[in-house]
């Protein structure tokens, strides 16, 4: 399970290098390969391929009334594996598709992550946190 928050710079070439809690479960467990797609919330979802494998079989099964959300996902979507020092290319298209500049954010969310420009996650979590928390947390009890 991933966790955490990472604040990361892409290289010139736009690569970022994958933190080092990090490595040594995706080369475990994907040898090295990863994901990346879109999605509409303006981030990059990042997903070991097994992960991946799971969740794009979901989404390609979905029916024609989500045809376009399954191109979001799935039309996006690009195969990386992380090299010898631990970094991955994020590609331009994706890049440029949620505007990652140069500062950003790698957010652990269990068994896949978030990658968001810095700047855009702050605004966005910004705005959360002055919305009323969703019900959904209310009851909730650590």
């Amino acid at each position: 399970m991933f966790q955490g928050a990472s604040s990361l710079n892409l290289d010139a070439k736009g690569r970022m290098s994958v933190p080092t809690r990090y490595r040594d479960v995706l080369s475990a467990t994907a040898s090295g390969q990863l994901t990346i797609t879109r999605h509409p919330d303006g981030y990059l979802m990042v997903f070991p391929r097994p992960e991946w494998e799971k969740a794009r079989e979901r989404i390609a099964a979905l029916p024609m009334t989500g045809q376009w959300w399954k191109r979001v996902f799935l039309g996006n979507a690009m195969d990386v594996e992380m090299d010898g020092t631990g970094r991955v290319l994020i590609s331009p298209e994706l890049r440029q598709a949620v505007g990652i500049t140069r500062e950003v954010l790698l957010l652990g969310m269990g068994k896949h992550f978030e990658l968001w420009d810095k700047d855009t996650y702050q605004a966005k979590e910004a705005e959360a946190m002055q919305a009323e928390m969703p019900d959904v947390f209310k009851d909730f009890s650590f």
